[in-house]
């Protein structure tokens, strides 16, 4: 059995929570954690790869369309590619998707206008090694902070998506209720977090390390970091 899960957090010109998900992995999952620069090959032997969120190559084109291209993501492709876990916060799913690892893409918020703010989350599939602490139907509070947060996938690639349970996390009011109100971006199906069909990448807007402790309001974030150890280590 393991000792511990050894995490890189990928780091882009213009990541601004790198140091966030850093934070949280090493001080307060007590986790070995090393910083990826974009330019380096070299993924050093890390079992889980985090994409942080921010403005990647200061998010000009398209948002996460020039990250797609930097050395250490052919890597990361190559390493999810063969099973290994990745996990892509806000831009970080951009960039997932702009790599074709998960199916999709982002549009500006309905609103055309950045949103920073609590949202709930209702955790529709618990069975994944990213929400394996979580009970379906469970609603967490987890921060948002994006201008292009609103998921768009074609009507027959969404239907696979949904048949295949792909569907991790979903925009909901506080008692669970998928409704217009609760979604802040206009996500297709109020979908916020979405895996692939192996089970090994999870990409969600939300900001699951900025509530992580109790001292910034909640922990509701630590679950899905919890989730990941504990399916490595078991």
């Amino acid at each position: 059995m393991k000792s511990g899960v050894k995490f890189g957090v990928v780091v882009f010109p213009g990541s601004n929570c790198d140091y966030d998900v850093y934070d949280v992995l090493k001080r307060v999952m007590k986790q070995k954690t090393v910083f990826l620069w974009h330019k380096e090959h070299d993924l050093q032997d890390c079992d889980v790869i985090v994409l942080p969120g921010g403005f990647s190559y200061g998010d000009y084109l398209r948002t996460g369309a020039m990250a797609r291209y930097s050395p250490i993501m052919q890597e990361v492709i190559n390493f999810a590619k063969n099973g290994g876990i990745v996990l892509g916060i806000c831009n970080g799913f951009q960039v997932l998707l702009e790599t074709n690892l998960l199916p999709g893409a982002m549009l500006k918020n309905k609103t055309l206008r950045f949103i920073c703010k609590p949202v709930y989350l209702r955790v529709e599939n618990n069975h994944t090694l990213f929400t394996s602490c979580c009970s379906e139907g469970e609603v967490l509070k987890i921060p948002i902070a994006h201008n292009e947060g609103n998921y768009y996938l074609d009507r027959e690639n969404l239907q696979r998506l949904e048949e295949n349970k792909q569907v991790v996390f979903r925009y909901a009011t506080p008692d669970g209720e998928i409704t217009e109100s609760a979604n802040p971006n206009g996500s297709l199906n109020n979908i916020a977090g979405i895996i692939n069909q192996k089970g090994n990448v999870l990409g969600l807007m939300p900001h699951p390390e900025r509530c992580s402790e109790q001292l910034l309001g909640s922990e509701d974030g630590k679950k899905i970091f919890q989730s990941i150890v504990e399916s490595q280590l078991s």
